[in-house]
């Protein structure tokens, strides 16, 4: 192990290593903060261009690309309330209202700082018990998976602020549109009415862009001046931001170790995890400003979306099962260049995977220094600019980047319709983050628990001691608050 360590450690130090790692971390952050394009598209792109590289370099490439725009996706999350990826979609919550109270530049520190801790800790837990957590991966089947996405859903009881009915109503809305289309498991049309456009369902990312983008630009419409105001002074700074998860380790921690046991779990992904993370965050803590600017907020979800990555790489190097978008391109690229996927990878070519994490370890660095030092000391001015600028740039950035997901015109409607249902949502306080939970876990929910019946139901959840302990998990967080409140009521009589 220590000779493939530091066989690795030259590798990535070597030319051009560690300059297609620089490059693929600055072109990362671009694609990761561009409204709908994401790590998927930049890593698809890039994929063909990798021909002249050999094996390793091109591999570290493209994980310097997927790690940057985990990063990425926060800047525009926390600077115009548009996630540029699903990943960065919980960061909004938290990031976007410290951008209105004029502390932009902590928010993206905040960001910043916790990316680049939160994936440095869970690559170097990697390395250190990668043969265990193998182990681990491979309890994992359909009841388990069915049992994370009901965990996420049943958040939707602890992150909903307000009406408790206006939080399961916008919850089951994001469930009933995830029906729309042909599951995977039947083949059956549902809701399609003979469009054929329909055929693949609503997508969530168009979903996550509309609600957030569209619905943001629409309520900043009818405001005078930049997102932040005149008469709100740019408070926060860099120094402060850092500090601020610093001060919060237990949060960060926990948020990265979350990323990783979901970024695992192959078809899960930072999309579920950075949700799971802030839902958990805001259950375990009695502090009551969630969703309106708590920095807290932010280093849940940024902790707990690198922290995927990490852990994403564990079912596609050990068995070739990618467990997002992102790591199936990836895994294109491990086979286009002779690297086939295999327990050998912790094995006697150990020093490959070796090489993909200290090159993911140099790049959580890169992202530190460069969120620092450039992002949040120029960012945050974009916020002061005024809306009647802001406002067409994103919209057409977030319809542009509607119809390159799929290339399918009716997600231009699509995008426009939920713009109108976010903003309308936000202005009778239905959740958001509900509605979000609901649209994000259906399908997982759905497609595992179909799969779950087919190999005997409800038994099987009984018959598996991870499926017993997730199922516990499930039904202490939905009666938790119940047993608390009684409890505290019977102290307050006596």
């Amino acid at each position: 192990m220590i000779d493939s360590l530091f066989h690795a450690i030259d590798l990535v130090f070597s030319w051009p290593a560690i300059f297609w790692l620089a490059v693929g971390m600055l072109f990362g952050i671009f694609v990761g903060a561009l409204p709908g394009v994401g790590p998927n598209l930049g890593m698809a792109v890039v994929l063909p261009l990798t021909v002249p590289l050999d094996g390793i370099t091109a591999i570290i490439l493209l994980i310097s690309i997927y790690s940057g725009a985990m990063y990425g996706g926060s800047i525009a999350a926390i600077l115009i309330n548009t996630p540029g990826n699903a990943a960065a979609a919980a960061t909004t919550f938290d990031g976007y209202p410290m951008t209105r109270l004029g502390q932009a530049r902590k928010a993206l520190a905040v960001s910043a700082t916790a990316s680049a801790l939160g994936g440095m800790l869970t690559i170097v837990t990697i390395i250190l018990l990668s043969p265990l957590l193998i182990e681990f991966v491979l309890m994992f089947g359909s009841p388990e998976y069915f049992l994370i996405a009901m965990f996420g859903l049943v958040l939707i009881t602890v992150v909903t602020r307000g009406s408790m009915v206006k939080g399961i109503t916008a919850g089951a809305f994001g469930l009933l549109l995830t029906s729309v289309g042909i599951p995977v498991m039947t083949f059956e049309q549902r809701y399609t009415f003979g469009i054929l456009e329909l055929q693949d369902g609503i997508s969530f990312v168009v979903a996550l862009i509309g609600v957030f983008a569209i619905g943001e630009m629409m309520r900043l419409a009818a405001e005078q001046g930049g997102i932040v105001k005149e008469d709100v002074e740019l408070s926060g700074s860099i120094a402060s931001g850092f500090w601020e998860v610093i001060k919060n380790p237990v949060s960060t921690i926990r948020s990265a170790f979350i990323g990783l046991g979901i970024g695992a779990v192959p078809g899960s992904g930072a999309s579920v995890s950075n949700f799971i993370s802030y839902g958990e965050a805001v259950r375990s803590d009695s502090d009551d400003t969630y969703g309106e600017g708590n920095p807290k907020g932010v280093i849940a979800s940024e902790a707990a979306n690198n922290g995927t990555v990490a852990g994403s790489l564990i079912p596609t190097l050990s068995f070739g099962i990618p467990g997002s978008g992102a790591t199936a391109i990836l895994l294109g690229g491990l086979l286009m260049h002779g690297i086939r996927p295999s327990p050998e990878l912790f094995g006697a070519e150990l020093y490959i995977t070796y090489a993909t994490f200290i090159a993911l370890i140099v790049g959580n660095v890169f992202i530190f220094l460069f969120g620092l030092l450039i992002v949040t000391r120029t960012g945050h001015w974009f916020t002061r600019i005024n809306t009647d600028y802001i406002i067409p740039l994103v919209i057409c950035l977030a319809v542009t980047g509607s119809f390159a997901i799929r290339n399918n015109w009716l997600d231009l409607a699509f995008v426009v319709a939920f713009g109108v249902l976010g903003y309308y949502m936000v202005k009778h306080n239905y959740s958001i983050i509900a509605f979000v939970l609901g649209i994000v876990l259906g399908p997982i929910a759905e497609e595992n628990l179909y799969r779950t019946i087919e190999l005997g139901g409800f038994p099987v959840f009984l018959e598996r001691p991870l499926s017993m302990l997730l199922l516990a998990l499930t039904v202490l967080v939905l009666v938790g608050p119940l047993i608390k409140n009684q409890l505290e009521a019977r102290r307050n009589a006596a």
